[in-house]
């Protein structure tokens, strides 16, 4: 299937693009990612690479997938449909990756290719190490927690942010989220939702609506921080509002690890979000060769819970954070690193 274009006038917006590679396109790519070394070992030379396979897309594939990070209108999450495998896979690494025995690099090279085409991967120090390259896998210690460690629980509907010094976490957050599955959970069940901003606001009331786009919301920083930097207490932003922008291409702004509303009209806004979310969300259960495009500022995504056995073969997703451009957090940059922010 292919994306379809946006509806204009008063109906809704298309919020879900699909994009399916024909099975010549995956095994023709798939061959040529699966002579790449390693994207880690150098990664410009890599995304050189990724950028030439990735070019031989079916021009119509190539440009929707284009037009997914550089348009206002286009859907919010891209569901990307048919992309190569790595022939064989080791076992789900039970520390939450990354996997020190894995032979091939088709799965680093989807991921990595997808984003190039949205704009340029980053990493930052406080969520994987810095790494590029995310593995979103169970973690015994972490079920039961609001992060990518977690399995028992719903993962609240949220965008990634990133914890900032100057108090605001939605301003170096990822424009974008490349989600890819390399292996699904036992028994199938865990659904990654994405509620675009525009169906949200549709959702809603006027009230609501003027509460949530007032400055009446703290976050708190994401669970990777508060974890392993700030021991374990609440590290709550400046006020922000939940939405801001115009009506017809709205932003949006949560923290799976919680909002704290500073007024009880605020409280109320906020369980009428959530509501709503829940009522116009897409549904995608990502099974091996499916990816998720996911615009991080135009809507909220969550994960459904699901049952880990921690056996070497549970759900195992890879992620990247991408940034449309990286001068506006030139401020966060490590040394030695052109792609690393503190």
């Amino acid at each position: 299937m292919t994306a379809t274009t946006v509806e204009t006038g008063t109906r809704a917006p298309r919020t879900l693009g699909l994009i399916e590679l024909p099975d010549a396109v995956r095994d023709a790519i798939g061959r040529d990612l699966a002579a790449e070394p390693d994207p880690t070992l150098d990664i410009d030379r890599a995304m050189a690479r990724y950028h030439q396979i990735f070019a031989t897309l079916p021009l119509e594939l190539l440009q929707q997938i284009l037009d997914f990070g550089r348009h206002n209108d286009t859907p919010g999450v891209g569901y990307v449909r048919n992309l190569p495998v790595d022939a064989q896979l080791p076992a789900t690494p039970a520390n939450g990756g990354p996997a020190a025995d894995k032979e091939t690099f088709v799965a680093e090279g989807v991921l990595l290719g997808l984003s190039g085409l949205l704009g340029e991967p980053v990493g930052f120090l406080t969520e994987k190490k810095g790494q590029l390259v995310h593995d979103v896998i169970p973690v015994e210690g972490g079920a039961m927690t609001q992060t990518n460690q977690g399995s028992s629980v719903f993962l609240n509907f949220h965008n990634d942010i990133v914890h900032d010094t100057i108090g605001r976490y939605d301003v170096s957050n990822p424009d974008f989220l490349v989600l890819s599955c390399l292996r699904a959970d036992h028994e199938g069940v865990a659904a990654t939702h994405y509620a675009d901003a525009r169906d949200i606001v549709r959702a809603l009331d006027s009230r609501t609506l003027e509460l949530l786009r007032s400055p009446l919301f703290r976050l708190n920083a994401p669970g990777s921080y508060i974890r392993d930097v700030a021991g374990g207490g609440e590290v709550l932003s400046d006020p922000v509002a939940m939405i801001n922008g115009p009506e017809q291409f709205p932003e949006i702004s949560s923290s799976a690890n919680g909002v704290r509303a500073m007024t009880t009209a605020g409280e109320a806004a906020l369980d009428r979000l959530q509501a709503a979310c829940r009522e116009t969300a897409h549904q995608v259960f990502l099974r091996p060769g499916e990816a998720l495009l996911i615009n991080n500022r135009k809507g909220l995504h969550a994960r459904t819970p699901f049952t880990a056995r921690y056996d070497g073969a549970d759900r195992w997703l890879q992620r990247t954070y991408v940034r449309r451009s990286q001068w506006t957090i030139r401020y966060r940059q490590t040394d030695g690193s052109r792609r690393v922010h503190y």
